[in-house]
């Protein structure tokens, strides 16, 4: 495990994850996975935006497989099921997304079919959708940093809900010790350089 403290999608983080990407070997089936995890608001929806634009490689966000705010177990098992098995058997995959607004499942989205795949989000890389992933990539930043990020992005009537969210967060991550399974770690937190 490596540790990189950074800022968001700075240049040396997307260098750092290409050059694991490089060095990496498929899991089951073809493609390389790439799995950016991490807490709500630390900036792996930027990371993997820059990486996935560099390796031109499509992007499942697991924000589209959350059932909802307590669906954060739920959507590991769903990717897995739903993605990266089928994916590892050669298959096409697709995952039924989830409509924030309405509460419900909406359409079916293809997986298109590419060589490298980046997969976004808290839990992209909790077992068992860890286990097929070529790159593990834990980006993280402290909690007030976190939440100050998420209350600007969602807004303040989302608070309790976000304390719902980073409750799970925590239960989900330490009982995976994820951050400890990780190839690389970056931490977005603001420096006095930043």
């Amino acid at each position: 495990m490596t540790y990189r403290p950074a800022g968001g999608a700075d240049p040396g983080d997307v260098a750092a994850v290409l050059a694991l990407v490089d060095g990496a070997e498929n899991r089951p089936g073809s493609r390389t996975v790439i799995a950016i995890d991490g807490p709500s608001g630390s900036g792996k929806t930027s990371l993997a935006a820059a990486v996935a634009r560099r390796l031109r490689a499509p992007i499942v966000h697991m924000d589209d497989l959350f059932p909802g705010w307590d669906g954060l177990a739920v959507a590991v098992d769903l990717v897995t099921t739903q993605v990266l098995e089928p994916l590892a058997r050669g298959e096409q995959a697709a995952y039924r997304r989830w409509d924030w607004h309405h509460g419900r499942w909406a359409e079916t989205v293809p997986v298109p079919d590419a060589p490298r795949l980046v997969l976004e989000g808290c839990g992209s890389s909790v077992r068992p959708a860890g286990d097929y992933t070529s790159v593990r990539v834990w980006v993280e930043a402290p909690a007030s940093v976190r939440w100050e990020r998420g209350i600007a992005r969602d807004g303040v009537a989302y608070a309790p809900h976000w304390e719902r969210w980073m409750a799970q967060e925590r239960a989900l991550f330490a009982a995976d010790r994820t951050r400890e399974r990780a190839d690389l770690v970056i931490d977005t937190a603001p420096t006095a350089a930043n």
